[in-house]
Order: structure tokens, then C-alpha cells, then sequence
């Protein structure tokens, strides 16, 4: 299936980035009940599962991600990263109605009654499974993930800013095509051809981890459409760390040498802290030795600190 996005001037206008921990958290559960996709995510989805096993609302959920993910998991943004406990309060707040359209788009009309008769009671439980959910699969991750989603989107701004829209568009699937104002996105395993009408909205680009390796789309929105791509850098989420190189380490201590060798991708202080077993403000001592001496930059977002290896630093690395 060919799924058609016509984007007028006032919506390419309106074309922006996002990132969602709710959408992830959906997209985890998902991912935990699909076979024969889970390449990227193998060591993640061997722990993942233990660690939801048991919670009596996982077969609601995996229910309402099995094949399209209900819509009413999925709302709109309300900025570049939502807050996740904003995301639940906006599912909670679902209309009523379309939750039950929702229901009949995945369960045919009339199905499943005994989520129909009090929505509002269901979508407490829904917000109540999908904050479990996000404690135990997201979040203890979820320092690194976001430094992998925010490399993305600087580097499609980049991309955006030398190359423009269809630059941009270009780069960001090999099944995503931009023909003269129509993102075409190919490869769909359902055939025949859909277009979506945006209304006005414009449209936000969601890099996401578990997605991996499709392409989702919001066929319906409600307000700005959505889609979601797989993240630059997922290859390397779950590595485990590799063995700190005992030359490196005796040039600049183990700890930095350690440091260094985890900054291949953005990674914030707090992450560091947590896979080298130190504290914050030990790595923030270590990491402000090695942008003085050139091996690691540094930069804010917000209240969050992003580091990153420099060429320099790369290049030691590979001594």
C-alpha cells in the first residue's frame, strides 16, 4: 500500500520534529508481541519481557497495538518533547466518541462491548498500564534514548537547512518519496493506495527507538498529522559496553578512558553516571577534563547536559 501525504504551502510551513516517552512506551509494548522483528531490540526485548510479565492489563494493551496502534494511545504533541504525565493526562481526556470510533476501527463494529459501556473508566486503567509500563520499559533507558532522539533531530535540521524540504524528506526513509508537494510512503504491507488529509494541521516527524524498521503513520488525525521514522544511531542502543583499552587507560586514568569510549553517541551526565557505577558530579569533573583538553563537547539542553566525543577524541580511540 502507497500512502499519500499532500502537504499544501501552509502545511510544509507547518512541518515540525517531536519526540514522545508515551509513544515509546506504546511502541515497546507493541514491539514485545511482534515476531520476527526484534533484531535491533533482541537484548532489550529478552529483559522487557520479564519485566512486565504478570501485569494484568498487558493483554488490554497488547489488544490495542496488535495490528494499528488505537489512535487515542498516540495524541497529538503538545510540544517538541512532551512531558509523559501530560501525555497520560491528554489520553485520559480522550473524547468519548472517538474512543469508541477507535474500537470499531479495531475490533470491528459494536466489538469489544465491555470496553464501551463507561470509556472514562477505561482510559483511567489505560493511563494507569501505560505509566506501569513506562517505569519499567522506558525509563531506565530512557536517558539514552532521548539523547539518541535529539541527535536525530538536530541532524534533520541540519539537513533541512542545507537541502530543504525535499532534501529532508529525502533523507529520512528509503520508502519516503516527496513528488511536488505529496510525501509518498511506499512499501506498506497492505495493498492499494490511501491519502491522508492533514486539514490545515501540517505535520510532525516523530524519530522513534521502537519503531524499528517500520514506518507509522496516523491515517486519520484529528488534529496535525504524524510520522514516525526509526532513529539514526539504534544500532548501537543495547551494545554493552566494550572493554576500556588498557593504553587509553593508562594515559588518562580508566575513568576517562571509560568515559570517552561511551561518548560514540550523545549520552547525558546522568546516564554516564549510571553505566559507569559513579556519580554525577564525578562525571561532570572527568568529562570537564576532557573538553578542556579537546576530546569531548558539551551541550545544554534545557537542564539536561549532552556530551558527545569529538573527531580528536574519536581518532584516540582508535589509537
Amino acid at each position: 500500500m502507497a500512502v499519500t501525504i499532500t502537504l499544501s504551502r501552509t502545511e510544509t510551513a507547518r512541518v515540525r520534529f517531536a519526540y514522545s516517552p508515551l509513544a515509546e512506551t506504546v511502541f515497546a509494548v507493541k514491539l514485545l508481541f511482534r515476531d520476527g522483528a526484534n533484531a535491533v531490540h533482541h537484548r532489550w526485548v529478552r529483559q522487557a519481557g520479564k519485566a512486565v510479565a504478570g501485569d494484568p492489563d498487558l493483554p488490554l494493551l497488547a489488544d490495542l497495538t496488535s495490528g494499528c496502534v488505537a489512535a487515542f494511545l498516540l495524541p497529538p504533541p503538545s510540544g517538541p518533547e512532551p512531558a509523559f504525565a501530560d501525555e497520560l493526562e491528554r489520553v485520559r481526556r480522550t473524547p468519548h466518541d472517538h474512543f469508541r470510533t477507535e474500537l470499531d476501527r479495531l475490533f470491528g463494529p459494536g466489538g469489544r462491548p465491555e470496553l464501551r459501556a463507561d470509556p472514562a473508566a477505561v482510559l483511567e486503567r489505560l493511563a494507569g498500564a501505560l505509566k506501569r509500563h513506562h517505569d519499567r520499559l522506558i525509563a531506565p533507558h530512557w536517558g539514552r534514548m532521548r539523547a539518541i532522539l535529539l541527535a536525530d533531530v538536530e541532524h534533520r535540521a541540519r539537513t533541512l537547512a542545507a537541502r530543504g524540504v525535499e532534501g529532508l524528506f529525502a533523507a529520512l526513509h528509503e520508502n519516503i518519496t516527496w513528488r511536488e508537494g505529496d510525501l509518498v510512503v511506499s512499501g506498506r504491507r497492505t495493498p492499494g493506495s490511501f491519502t491522508v488529509d492533514l486539514g490545515g494541521h501540517g505535520l510532525v516527524l516523530f524519530p522513534t527507538i521502537f519503531c524499528w524498521p517500520y514506518i507509522c503513520i496516523d491515517m486519520e488525525p484529528l488534529a496535525a498529522g504524524s510520522l514516525r521514522y526509526p532513529a539514526r544511531g539504534l544500532g548501537t542502543l543495547w551494545e554493552p559496553a566494550g572493554p576500556v583499552p588498557e593504553g587509553l587507560a593508562a594515559v588518562l586514568g580508566r575513568t576517562k578512558a571509560a568515559l570517552l569510549e561511551a561518548l560514540g553517541e550523545p549520552c547525558p551526565t546522568g546516564e554516564l553516571a549510571r553505566r559507569l557505577g559513579i556519580t554525577a558530579s564525578a562525571v561532570s569533573q572527568h568529562v570537564g577534563a576532557l573538553r578542556e583538553a579537546g576530546l569531548v563537547t558539551t551541550r545544554r539542553d534545557g537542564r539536561t547536559a549532552l556530551h558527545l566525543r569529538t573527531e580528536r577524541g574519536t581518532r584516540l580511540t582508535q589509537v
